[in-house]
């Protein structure tokens, strides 16, 4: 008696293409998000969708932006960092001080900073020691730091910084043109360069990789390097829009990153993880964030108000 055929071609097809869709309704959320907050922007508040609009609404959208990229590249090498937002701060202290009134002096603390990151992630591999245990000790770090540096809100952003977040193109605004080159740089290094795929791959399949002979250790040092590099870049983008700084002034934009990450599409299975996707996450948050909590006539802190509300009358 002869076996019969083992059908495996259809079903292998068919499988094909359902990984096909689901990768592609996966690309296709961060856009779908985005959207539906601009229809209802638009549907509360027509006069919001112009030129003057999108740039107030759209204001801390850079910072935010290059923040949740920084916390990609961690999210990338399956790690997780609990202290951008603090770092954020830190970097905001020392460009309203330091570099401002001491150029060298300033440049140097920050790229000791991003200095300080590429150590975390050395420690972090070499020891086996869990990324959210690290950096949640080196939030405290960053914000003792920031408090030392500037003991209550003041200072000044350098002047040149200011008119870089101020620059006003023609036809279309500021922040959504550096949304654009922000997502494009980082998709083409991240996605598109061989490099890339490796430090995508420390994440995805690290056995594979390092039988593959590539360096973890390295791998793991770059993507925590790049995340100081772009956590420096959010702090300074932030000084320049405020143009002074507060010690807590980025505390919030640790969940913020990490949100942006997920509603891009990304994933906390390392690897897995689109740039163009958390800067339209980013995008979204920022949107949904303030602008339209405010055409909705709903406070920001309308839970904590709630909470407040509830204890006073308990007592």
């Amino acid at each position: 008696m002869t076996a019969a055929p083992v059908e495996t071609g259809p079903k292998s097809s068919s499988e094909r293409s359902a990984l096909a869709r689901a990768r592609l309704l996966r690309g296709l959320l961060p856009a779908m998000s985005l959207m539906l907050v601009l229809l209802a922007i638009a549907w509360l508040n027509p006069r919001a969708i112009s030129y003057f609009g999108f740039s107030l609404m759209l204001n801390l959208a850079v910072p935010i932006a290059l923040a949740t990229i920084a916390q990609m590249f961690v999210i990338a090498g399956n790690e997780l960092d609990l202290s951008i937002g603090t770092f954020v701060g830190f970097v905001g202290c020392v460009t309203a001080t330091w570099l401002k009134d001491a150029p060298l002096v300033g440049v140097l603390i920050l790229l000791g900073s991003i200095g300080v990151y590429a150590l975390l992630g050395a420690l972090i591999h070499l020891r086996n020691l869990p990324s959210i245990v690290v950096t949640l000790g080196m939030s405290f770090v960053w914000q003792g730091l920031a408090i030392l540096i500037l003991p209550k809100p003041g200072g000044k952003a350098p002047d040149w910084l200011l008119s870089l977040m101020a620059f006003k193109p023609p036809f279309v605004p500021f922040p959504i043109i550096a949304a654009l080159l922000i997502a494009a740089v980082v998709h083409f290094g991240l996605m598109r360069t061989s490099y890339g795929v490796i430090l995508r791959g420390s994440g995805g399949n690290a056995a594979a990789l390092s039988r593959a002979g590539w360096s973890l250790l390295k791998t793991k040092i770059v993507l925590f390097a790049l995340t100081g590099l772009f956590g420096v870049l959010s702090g300074m983008a932030l000084i320049g829009i405020t143009t002074s700084a507060d010690a807590n002034i980025g505390n919030g934009y640790t969940l913020l990153s990490i949100a942006g990450v997920i509603l891009g599409g990304g994933e906390f299975v390392g690897g897995r993880v689109s740039p163009i996707g958390a800067v339209i996450g980013a995008l979204t948050l920022a949107l949904a964030a303030s602008p339209l909590l405010t055409f909705m006539h709903i406070p920001p802190d309308w839970p904590r108000q709630r909470r407040r509300h509830e204890g006073d009358g308990r007592q």
